[in-house]
């Protein structure tokens, strides 16, 4: 069955291994499938939900472009497109939040964990958002979203949305209610400080994480100084229980070599921390140094990636302008 795929990256700067493992990896092996009809928003009506630069914003909308591409996704292959000069996306925002329900969105817990404490100063846009997220889905008809263990609640929520839609203008099969598609053998990335915590761009210490822009040197340095701990390499996987660094170390080359856990720990069982960290910096240098030159270079051509934008941002109107017409039309618009 042909699968079309949407598929969304906040454009929120300093794309890092996490990003490009958990998700922009992923979106490359969809992409090269041939039946796969392939969608790549760049979000940026979710990044405003909390308060933007908007020089950065512009700066890092054209920088998660560069990923997509330099990552290799061809964009004659498929649309890249960032959602604010598609208009579509806000109207049917605003016409799915009128069929959404509160109560499915106080249970949302990535508002809660966003929010934190002071959730009142957080703005409605973040609350909501989960909404615009089923808007962007929906006017595709996308039939799979790849979605990490943060967003399963979100696509639920969409699944939720399109039913209700669906029900409730007598429309069965309007809206295709996607389903999620979900990477084998992959495993969280977390900080190489501090193996208990997220990889996160919001983290202080550039040390903490593998930025899609490093070069070769700066790989190597953050590898060698990357926490560990006292004992050998693992000699199976029940050893790594309590050892949160060693399995992070380990489920990275995994996920880069696109073999499982299990047989990562068996080539390196029982030897020093040494020699694995080489072999994890000679193939994190392989895959993510040629990325990281070619992102160098298309950020030097702002027209190349501002005309890549703008013809995705056309093809993706004539899909959803067509879509949000007809949702006005059962509405009673």
């Amino acid at each position: 069955m042909n699968k079309k795929i949407f598929s969304g990256v906040q454009p929120t700067g300093n794309l890092h291994l996490g990003n490009y493992l958990g998700a922009i990896k992923n979106f490359v092996e969809l992409n090269n499938q041939k039946d796969n009809e392939c969608i790549f928003c760049v979000v940026d009506l979710h990044a405003i939900t909390v308060k933007q630069d908007p020089k950065e914003l512009k700066k890092n909308i054209r920088e998660t472009a560069a990923t997509f591409i330099a990552s290799g996704i061809d964009p004659n292959n498929s649309i890249i497109f960032n959602q604010s000069m598609v208009s579509a996306h806000s109207e049917a925002a605003w016409i799915l939040s009128c069929v959404s329900r509160i109560g499915w969105l106080n249970r949302m817990t990535q508002f809660k964990e966003k929010a934190g404490k002071d959730k009142e100063k957080a703005s409605i846009g973040l609350y909501s958002y989960p909404v615009l997220m089923a808007a962007d889905i929906l006017l595709y008809d996308a039939t799979h979203v790849p979605v990490g263990n943060d967003q399963k609640q979100h696509l639920e929520l969409c699944r939720d949305i399109a039913q209700k839609f669906n029900n409730d203008f007598s429309s069965p099969n309007f809206f295709k209610v996607p389903e999620p598609l979900i990477q084998k053998q992959f495993s969280r990335i977390m900080s190489l400080k501090d193996g208990t915590k997220k990889m996160s761009k919001s983290d202080p210490s550039n040390l903490s994480r593998i930025n899609l822009t490093d070069n070769k040197d700066e790989i190597l340095n953050k590898v060698k100084k990357a926490k560990t701990d006292p004992l050998q390499m693992p000699e199976n996987i029940k050893n790594l229980i309590e050892r949160p660094e060693a399995e992070n170390l380990l489920s990275i080359y995994s996920s880069l070599k696109n073999q499982n856990l299990e047989n990562s720990v068996k080539e390196f069982e029982g030897k020093n921390f040494s020699i694995f960290k080489e072999k994890l910096s000679d193939l994190l240098i392989e895959k993510i140094e040629p990325i990281s030159k070619e992102i160098k270079k298309l950020l030097n051509d702002e027209q190349y990636l501002d005309a890549i934008l703008l013809e995705g941002s056309n093809k993706a109107d004539k899909i959803a302008s067509k879509k949000i017409i007809e949702i006005k039309q059962l509405v009673g618009f």
